[in-house]
């Protein structure tokens, strides 16, 4: 192998150059993981910090079935109340809205306290240094802060600010209709215990015994007033689940900020919920005892009268006992007269229960038992209670418009139709007993017709005072016992296990796990980055990306320039870039074989790539090497060689070939010697057809006789056709690469047609390459220390020290 083919082959070496290459990629941006981790890091421990911590409380309640006691046994004690349908809607139940209302009107939320710290607001309950005792009366307005410091021991400063402030009243729990503030400001000092009345708000403010002049003085408090319903809405979102399948005993779970007012919720949601259910099964006794005071309230006054009638008529006629026989009449007569009012209350009852049925209240609370025996109509009562539960469960969690709610409301009708039929019976067959009765008594009537007048009468005074008494006593004993259901009423649940605060820690934020979170993005950001920069960037980073692309050699590379003149030669010549463009001489030269003279075209895929930097710097080179150079403007389109020369453009390779100006007159000479140069004249409407002339081969023949090197700045290949045009005067073609900013799908285009068309002596030069501790450096490895940063070959170009090192986020971004 030739000295030629080491020189555009490095692929000799490919193999430790991807290793090493592979290794610093990943160690050139250890810096950025590094910066990512600690960036992570921070996130997740201000995150952790400045979170409130959230904890959950739980407790137990055991749910026991009612359905599996006597159906009958209950009624007839008037202690059944409502029947659950399963597990599920007690804990539909436990969670409505009324129940959860009913436990926050119960606890002290009506007003929430706030200690507002640097950069969050904790809440404080029952630890709170002040207390507001606000008028009920009053509405208060809702949804904004009031901000309290104390000032002293017994003074503070109060102040308030909003904007469409709306009110609250808490005497009947409603949302004040037509009442609000569109703009609120108030500022005042006032002492502890002094009623603030505005026409906004009322209240008072105390201190608590946790006040403590030293340690409360001059900090920041909030407070505000809580809408109820909207409370309640919130404090729903408790977590109930059996603790097992198929278990009849509830977890109740809630999270939140202030375990202590969780933990008075949640216990309080249970204590509520179960005297809830208590009131419902007391309600069947108490409507008893209340339909039995009205019986007996219009019983007692007729009583009264029958037997003070009686007294009168033993005591003036001086009759003690009746005669054996009006004895027997008249317990007979006792007797039934005893049965018909039972069956007069019982039919009475049955006529009550029905009006009561078709009231259609949306729930079934049946008024009293009263001794009734009937299993069907006991059993048709217990089905309709079961539907009217279920019923009551699913508007809890639903509207109106549920599908299901229409099937249990027909449900409800023909269970409701069904009891009024079996209640009919019942009371067309209470009256036909009724009539046998009368007719029996009637009997008894025709034999006491036979007997004294005075035993006649006396006969029926005391009959008719039986016959309210019996109904009195009756009414008395049914009395009696709803009084003792009542009394023996307990909820069929029971709570196992009170929430508590104790052993309780923080479930959120999880802090190593964030910590854990923070890490795998920090490592993982950057390397999304790496990939994303790397591997989907459409620009030409490093050699192997051209080389994927075409088997034309890379006959070198220029580095960077942060100068502001294009001919960094001649103002730097010990520069890097210097050194570089040495170096393209150099393969250039041996690209020759020995030719003493040379044409050189530069040219590109697109503007911008550096093709006329590359063309001024490579004559400046070839003319500071002592060799007769000339630098042409090929670029017809768009001349701009002589701005960098301080030149005119008056005159130039246009005007020559339309015989304007001789070869002599368009040649100019500039501050380098040994360098001429042609500028491209003025722009031409037919620039490719000049360039295609006979007055073309004519320049490049004389031009060749007299310069060792001539450098053509030709048009971009891509845009124009004007460099395939001069392929046929030259020796060597350049086609300028730019490291970040080349396009690969562009130069892979244009790239392949010039394969297609087999032009000879193509080799691609890459430009603008930054090194550093770059694969780059390594990859190419031309000259001395290129990449090796402060290590072997520094300071041998004059710009190694003037070149400012980028910084840390520069060379992330910009490589």
């Amino acid at each position: 192998m030739n000295e030629q083919e080491n020189i555009y082959n490095p692929d000799i070496r490919e193999e430790s150059v991807d290793y090493k290459a592979m290794f610093l990629k990943f160690f050139r941006y250890w810096y950025f993981f590094l910066i990512s981790i600690i960036i992570a890091l921070t996130i997740a421990w201000l995150f952790n910090k400045f979170t409130k911590p959230v904890y959950e409380v739980s407790s137990t309640i055991l749910i026991k079935d009612p359905g599996k006691a006597d159906p009958q046994t209950l009624i007839g004690m008037g202690a059944y109340g409502r029947i659950q349908d399963n597990i599920q809607n007690e804990m539909v139940v436990i969670k409505s809205f009324s129940v959860v209302n009913r436990t926050i009107k119960k606890l002290d939320f009506y007003v929430s306290y706030f200690y507002d710290e640097s950069f969050k607001t904790s809440e404080l309950y029952q630890n709170n240094p002040f207390k507001v005792v606000f008028d009920t009366l009053m509405p208060q307005p809702v949804g904004f802060r009031f901000t309290l410091i104390p000032v002293g021991n017994n003074s503070f400063e109060l102040s308030a600010a909003g904007e469409n402030i709306g009110y609250y009243n808490y005497a009947d729990y409603t949302v004040a209709a037509g009442l609000s503030i569109p703009v609120l400001h108030y500022k005042e000092v006032h002492t502890f215990g002094e009623k603030i009345q505005t026409p906004w708000f009322s209240f008072t403010i105390i201190k608590t015994p946790v006040f403590v002049a030293k340690a409360h003085v001059n900090s920041t408090y909030l407070f505000n007033f809580n809408n109820i319903d909207y409370l309640t809405r919130r404090y729903r979102n408790v977590g109930i689940s059996p603790i097992a399948q198929n278990a009849s005993i509830l977890k109740l779970s809630f999270k939140g900020n202030n375990p202590g007012k969780m933990v008075d919720f949640l216990n309080m949601l249970m204590e509520e919920y179960l005297v809830i259910e208590l009131e419902d099964k007391s309600k069947i006794s108490q409507n008893t005892i209340e339909f039995i005071n009205r019986e007996l309230v219009k019983i007692e006054d007729s009583l009264k009268s029958s037997e003070t009638e009686l007294k009168i008529f033993m005591t003036e006629n001086k009759v003690m006992n009746l005669e054996s026989e009006t004895d027997y009449l008249f317990s007979t007569l006792y007797d039934l007269q005893n049965k018909k009012a039972e069956f007069l209350v019982k039919e009475k009852y049955y006529k009550y229960l029905k009006q009561y049925i078709e009231k259609d209240e949306g729930q079934l609370l049946i008024p009293s038992s009263l001794g009734i025996e009937d299993m069907v109509v006991s059993g048709q009562i217990q089905t309709l209670i079961g539907l009217y539960g279920e019923r009551t469960a699913l508007l809890s969690t639903s509207t109106e418009k549920n599908p299901y709610l229409f099937s249990l409301d027909e449900q409800i009708r023909l269970a409701k139709n069904t009891l009024i039929e079996s209640v009919n019976s019942i009371i067309s067959t209470s009256s036909i007993t009724i009539g046998d009765i009368n007719d029996r008594i009637s009997g008894l009537y025709a034999k006491i017709g036979d007997l004294p007048a005075l035993d006649r009468e006396f006969f029926n005074i005391q009959r008719r005072f039986g016959i309210k008494n019996s109904l009195y006593t009756f009414l008395l004993q049914k009395r009696s016992e709803a009084q003792i259901s009542l009394a023996s009423t307990f909820p069929d649940s029971e709570i196992i296990d009170f929430a508590s605060r104790a052993g309780l820690s923080p479930v959120a934020p999880k802090k190593s796990f964030n910590n854990m979170i923070a890490l795998f993005f920090g490592f993982i950001i950057p390397l999304l980055f790496i990939f994303i920069r790397d591997y989907l960037n459409e620009k030409i980073i490093d050699k192997k990306d051209v080389e994927k692309l075409t088997n034309y050699p890379i006959i070198g590379h220029v580095t960077h320039s942060n100068k502001l003149t294009n001919n960094v030669v001649l103002e730097a010549p010990k520069s890097s870039i210097a050194e570089s463009f040495r170096s393209i001489r150099t393969n250039l030269h041996f690209m020759a074989k020995g030719r003493e003279k040379q044409c050189i075209l530069i040219t590109s895929d697109m503007v911008s790539a550096g093709k006329t930097f590359v063309s001024i710097n490579l004559a400046s080179i070839f003319a500071m090497y002592g060799k007769k150079t000339l630098l042409m403007g090929f670029d017809l389109r768009k001349p701009k060689i002589y701005q960098d020369f301080g030149l005119t453009n008056t005159e130039g390779i246009t005007s020559y070939l339309i015989n304007k100006n001789s070869l002599e007159e368009i040649i100019q000479t500039g501050s380098l010697e040994n360098l001429d140069i042609i500028m491209a004249g003025p722009v031409p409407p037919n620039p490719s057809e000049l360039i295609a002339s006979e007055k073309t081969n004519e320049l490049f023949a004389r031009l060749k006789e007299k310069y060792d090197y001539i450098i053509i700045d030709s048009p971009p290949l891509g845009l124009v056709t004007d460099a395939f045009l001069l392929m046929k005067y030259t020796d060597n073609n350049l086609f300028i690469v730019r490291q970040n900013f080349t396009n690969k799908k562009v130069f892979a285009s244009i790239i392949k047609d010039i394969e297609k068309r087999e032009l000879p002596n193509i080799s691609i030069l890459i430009n603008d390459v930054k090194l550093g501790k770059s694969s780059y450096g390594y990859s190419y490895g031309y000259g001395y220390g290129y990449g090796y940063g402060h290590g072997y070959g520094y300071g041998y170009y004059t710009d190694d020290r003037d070149t400012e090192k980028p910084g840390v986020i520069k060379r992330i971004f910009k490589g």
